[in-house]
């Protein structure tokens, strides 16, 4: 693991909003204690009032003299946070965005694990999939990640739907600039033709989270043809998830991508190595009430 120092005890939080339902807190704990750390995570959601970018500032320069070894940041402030810390990892600068800080030393470092934790989850959630052309809808941090994880999992062609051209444009630029793909953007008014070439759907939208429920495409322009991936986790089974399943479409909760990417942020904050199949269990033991299943990361 990294070179970072051995401790027995680690202060962590997470910042965002709608993020009173995250798992991220028990995961963690639990993982912590499984390896006889004391290891504290909270949670900190930040309201509408807390998210100009002098504030963030502020909030994380109190993070590092509070003491906290390790902060995640989750929607809507992965890029801003990203101009905030001291510096970015190498896969964080060319995505622009982040979701785990480091603290070390009174300096502040960003990195990415949700690149890392979405492909680990397709490659495990869809494997042999066709992943000929893909429809990502949602082009902020976690789109930015997702992007790049598609990229790097070897899709030739990838569509980026997004409310705010600008937006779209500016991840198909850090996607071209690492990556060699066919990358178009688009507005939603595109996606009944977007989806009837496809062979996949991602949405990396909060769409479909508890705070905003719905779901970012009409039902009707799902089919059996098509796998969804939804990276929204709670709840697990999103309106997304529902009406694809119900469709005969193969399907991918956020799950996968949730776990991965905690485990890769707890061992950068600790420098251990997670116990991923023991933290894949903590999730499903959290959500079996919620679906009713026992193993619902790979439903």
């Amino acid at each position: 693991m990294s070179g970072r120092p051995k401790q027995r005890s680690y202060l962590v939080g997470l910042l965002g909003q709608g993020i009173g339902p995250s798992l991220s807190p028990e995961l963690h704990e639990r993982e912590g204690e499984r390896q006889g750390l004391r290891y504290t995570y909270k949670a900190v959601e930040l309201p509408d009032s807390r998210l100009d970018r002098e504030q963030l500032r502020d909030l994380l320069a109190h993070a590092v003299e509070l003491g906290f070894d390790g902060l995640n940041v989750t929607h809507p402030v992965k890029q801003v946070m990203a101009t905030l810390v001291d510096e970015l990892a190498p896969e964080a600068a060319a995505i622009g965005a982040i979701n785990t800080i480091l603290v070390h030393d009174g300096a502040t470092r960003g990195h990415n694990t949700d690149v890392t934790g979405f492909a680990a989850a397709v490659a495990d959630g869809l494997a042999g999939a066709a992943l000929d052309r893909v429809v990502l809808i949602g082009a902020g941090g976690a789109g930015t990640a997702v992007a790049h994880a598609l990229a790097g999992l070897g899709v030739p062609a990838l569509s980026v739907v997004d409310t705010e051209p600008d937006r779209a444009q500016a991840l198909a630029r850090s996607v071209r600039r690492r990556w060699d793909v066919e990358l178009d953007t688009s507005t939603p008014a595109e996606l009944p033709r977007l989806l009837r070439a496809a062979s996949g759907l991602v949405n990396a939208t909060p769409v479909g989270m508890a705070a905003h429920p719905g779901t970012p495409v009409d039902p009707a322009l799902l089919h059996d043809g098509l796998w969804v991936a939804d990276i929204v986790y709670r709840p697990l089974i999103t309106e997304l998830v529902r009406e694809a399943t119900a469709r005969g479409c193969r399907v991918l909760t956020g799950a996968g991508m949730a776990v991965n990417q905690a485990a890769d942020s707890f061992e950068l904050i600790t420098g251990r190595r997670a116990d991923r199949a023991a933290m894949f269990s903590d999730f499903d033991e959290l959500v079996a009430d919620e679906i009713g299943a026992a193993n619902p990361r790979r439903e």
